[in-house]
Order: C-alpha cells, then structure tokens, then sequence
C-alpha cells in the first residue's frame, strides 16, 4: 500500500473531511463501475455508491490494512447492492416461458458485443438473476456462496444463472438481428 493510501485512510479514521473528499474523488468510479453491475439502473448505482462510501467512512477504523482496501471497499458495494435486493425481495419473480425459446440458428452475437449493451441488458435482468449473473459471472464468486449470501438454494442460483444466461443471449440475439448492415 503506497504512503499516499495510508495517510488518506489515517485520515478518514480520524474523520478528516477532506481525506473523506478525496478518497471519494480516488475511488467513487471504481465503486460505481461494480455497482451498475449489481442495481438496476444508473440511478441505482449511484445510490448505492453513495451508501456504499457511508459505510466506508463509518467502518474504515475496522480496516486493519490486510488486503486491498480497494477490494475491501468493493465487497462495501456489492453487500449493500445484495442488501437492498434482499429488502426488497417481497417481489415475486413472474416465469415467462416464452423467455427460454430460443432459436437455435442465432448469430454468433458474443463477437459482436458492446460491452455497453451487454451492461444495460445486465441491468435489465431481474433483479435475483441480476444479482447470481453479476456474481457468479463478472465476481467469481461460487454457487455455495451466492446461496448463502442471497439466502437461496444453491439448485436455485444454479437455475438462476442459466435463466439469466439465456435471457441475455435471446437480448443480444435480436438485438443483432434488428442492426443495420
């Protein structure tokens, strides 16, 4: 960890302001990147960033130095993005059949992604699927700890995953066949 780091963490435990600006300034798209990968949309993610660095600031006197801190505050933003999903998961998931009809000739729509796209479908997803895709898929995280972390079965995030897998390529999939030669 560099001397510049560890001043601006000394800093925020003694509750400096202007440590807490600037390691806001340092580390606010880091954290916004990880977050539009877990909410919704836009305004979701910067919600939770905003949450997320409350935490920080409130927790930073627990962060002993072990590890990344850029890491540590990461997991901050991914367990309050899991946190406002399981808040709110009186929502029922609705299954549409017609989600997993998927053509069997479609284009080889991975050599043309924009990861752009492929965010905003992401985003699209709901909001359990979201949450197992972003996990499993872009956090490496395994079945066993997504189940526990949503407080799902591990059949269940498995059966997510593929439900989210086919969701996007079907996404995708007519995306690419509605674009312009």
């Amino acid at each position: 960890m560099s001397t510049a780091l560890t001043d601006l963490i000394s800093g925020c435990k003694k509750g400096d302001a202007r440590a807490q600006e600037k390691l806001f300034l340092e580390y606010r798209d880091a954290l916004y990147t990880t977050s539009l990968k877990y909410c919704r949309n836009v305004e979701e993610a910067q919600d939770n960033v905003h949450d997320a660095f409350v935490i920080v600031f409130e927790t930073i006197k627990k962060y002993k130095g072990a590890g990344s801190f850029a890491g540590w505050m990461q997991r901050i933003a991914i367990n309050q993005a899991v946190k406002k999903y399981r808040n709110k998961k009186n929502e029922q998931l609705t299954e549409d059949p017609s989600w997993f009809s998927v053509a069997e000739d479609e284009p080889k729509w991975a050599q043309d992604c924009d990861l752009d796209q492929l965010l905003e479908d992401i985003q699209q997803l709901p909001d359990q699927y979201r949450l197992v895709f972003s996990l499993y898929v872009l956090d490496d995280h395994s079945h066993q700890e997504i189940a526990e972390k949503l407080n799902i079965s591990i059949g269940t995030s498995k059966s997510n995953l593929h439900r989210a897998k086919v969701l996007l390529k079907k996404s995708l999939a007519n995306k690419l066949m509605t674009k312009p030669a």
